[in-house]
């Protein structure tokens, strides 16, 4: 048995497993497109983020420099 037919096998038996499928990164975008909205995203999160931190009255991000 050759070393790089084993990985071969193990991949099929692999794939096999997994019910054929295999993962795809195929969303219709091009990458200028995706990220796009992947920094839309984050931009939302973050904001989300910022107004929950407000609204509980935290300090979340800002360091404290009293001694």
């Amino acid at each position: 048995i050759i070393r790089g037919n084993q990985r071969e096998k193990d991949r099929e038996r692999a794939q096999a497993r997994s019910g054929g499928k295999a993962k795809k990164n195929d969303d219709g975008l091009t990458p200028e497109q995706r990220r796009e909205r992947d920094a839309k995203a984050l931009q939302e999160k973050a904001a989300k983020k910022a107004a929950k931190d407000t609204a509980a009255g935290t300090n979340a991000g800002s360091k404290s420099t009293k001694k």
